[in-house]
């Protein structure tokens, strides 16, 4: 039973020992084919040519993989993305044969010294660069027909002229253009990958300023004075999120202008109040279109913004004058009821002592008739007196200019028909509320009416703001890819 065991343990031993040994050599077969392989690959390949020389044009597909949007920038006009690059074409002169199970030998991107590769670059672009943590992110793969598929991770700060008409309910579309430098439509043609893989985007990018919406993917030619090249664009659309704007620029600004109205409810006499109120709303606003303004170009047109932010500083300047109105009536009345009071006193200074005359004269008149009539034998009737004025049936005036009072009033009397001058004896009747208005209104009818035209004016200005620009901006581009809201 001893020796039978020993034979099966023996056995068994070296089954083992063959399966290793097959396995070896079956691994190291196959290493060596697939160097064998590459090595082969190099014979009579000319990296300098390209694929087809002379034939048709080498088709490159490409696809796009974005997996951050890092910035988008108004003032530079540019925007910041990452995403994997993928590009595939076909080599012939790359075809090999080899066990059917092996249909793509993955290589190390050294091997791509060794080969042919497209003169890819980004028309657009400012800055690029590759990642190297913790080696070259990219690979490379060769196919047995000779397909040849490339990706790379990049970093590509690209150009996006923008229009900031609207901002910031604005909208934009960014483009990343795909060109070979080198290449014309004769040598090279790029296509987006058949199938809603071409361009993909991760689901986490997120911007804190901007909302992706969509993209959409573009295959044009270009003209250039060297030639006719083949140029693939993928355009992203951003929508400008209004959250931050409304709470630190529109929520203020539209507080601001509220609190200049309080000026309204305080007492016109009140002037270090009212004056320090319109004042410092006036500065506020004003610091605040200067920080709203810093942070963007220095473009020549209107900024949506700077409509809203114009009307609040108009509004709250308005505030100002119309204190300004409001005491610039006040001293005029006062003036001119000075000027009328000091009239007033005059003429019934003059009328005292015109009474006093005609008292005296028509005394010394009476005396001397009495006395003629009594020589020549004449008598009067007791009952009747035989000598009477005529009485003041009608008196009247007209301020000729009454808005210049310093400069003197003329004044216009009439009695019984007769005109007089301003030097007559005649006491002139003022309505004391006639002295309170000037133009027809007072001081405080002014008050009173800008407690309503200004927050009716300000209200129906949000409302034809709100609803115009929202209206108007809100455009999306023509056949984009919306992604699903995060």
């Amino acid at each position: 039973m001893t020796l039978i065991k020993s034979r099966k343990y023996c056995v068994s031993l070296c089954l083992v020992l063959f399966f290793i040994c097959h396995c070896d050599s079956s691994t190291n077969r196959n290493t060596f084919n697939i160097s064998e392989i590459l090595d082969s690959l190099q014979k009579g390949y000319d990296k300098r040519v390209r694929p087809l020389y002379g034939g048709p044009s080498v088709v490159i597909e490409v696809t796009l993989y974005i997996v951050g949007i890092s910035a988008v920038s108004e003032v530079n006009m540019d925007f910041t993305i990452d995403f994997y690059f993928r590009q595939y074409w076909r080599d012939m002169r790359l075809k090999f044969d080899a066990d059917p199970s092996v249909n793509m030998i993955s290589v190390s991107t050294e091997y791509l010294r060794h080969i042919w590769v497209p003169d890819t670059f980004f028309a657009n672009e400012k800055t690029s660069y590759f990642h190297l943590a913790t080696t070259s992110n990219e690979f490379l793969r060769i196919g047995k027909n000779g397909g040849i598929q490339r990706s790379i991770r990049l970093t590509v700060t690209a150009s996006c002229p923008m229009n900031l008409q609207y901002f910031p309910m604005d909208r934009h579309l960014c483009a990343l253009e795909i060109e070979s430098f080198g290449f014309t439509t004769a040598d090279i043609r790029y296509k987006w990958v058949d199938g809603p893989t071409a361009v993909g985007m991760d689901g986490n990018v997120i911007l804190p300023q901007f909302q992706v919406v969509g993209y959409r993917k573009t295959s044009r030619e270009v003209t250039l004075t060297t030639g006719n090249y083949s140029r693939l664009g993928c355009e992203i659309q951003f929508v400008r999120s209004m959250g931050y704007y409304l709470i630190q620029i529109y929520v203020p600004s539209s507080l601001i202008v509220i609190i200049s109205w309080v000026s309204f409810w305080l007492n016109r006499g009140a002037t270090p109040a009212r004056v320090s109120l319109g004042v410092t709303t006036v500065l506020t606003m004003t610091t605040l279109m200067s920080s709203t303004n810093a942070a963007l170009p220095k473009i020549s047109y209107v900024k949506s913004i700077d409509v809203y932010l114009g009307t609040c500083f108009v509004m709250v300047f308005a505030s100002l004058l119309e204190y300004a109105a409001v005491g610039y009536l006040a001293k005029r009345i006062q003036m001119r009821r000075s000027r009328f009071m000091a009239m007033q006193k005059a003429f019934e200074q003059r009328r005292r002592e015109a009474a006093e005359v005609a008292d005296r004269a028509k005394q010394t008149f009476a005396i001397d008739l009495v006395n003629y009539l009594a020589i020549w034998g004449i008598f009067t009737n007791a009952s009747k007196p035989f000598f009477a004025l005529p009485p003041i049936q009608e008196l009247k005036y007209n301020l000729l200019d009454c808005r210049r009072p310093f400069r003197g009033a003329q004044v216009q009397e009439s009695m019984n028909g007769t005109r007089f001058d301003e030097d007559s004896p005649i006491l002139m009747q003022i309505r004391p509320k006639d002295l309170n208005k000037m133009y027809g209104i007072t001081p405080s009818d002014i008050d009173k009416y800008s407690r309503i035209i200004f927050p009716v004016c300000f209200i129906c200005f949000n409302l034809m703001y709100w609803i115009i620009y929202l209206h108007i901006s809100d455009v999306m581009a023509d056949d984009l890819v919306l992604l699903d809201p995060i």
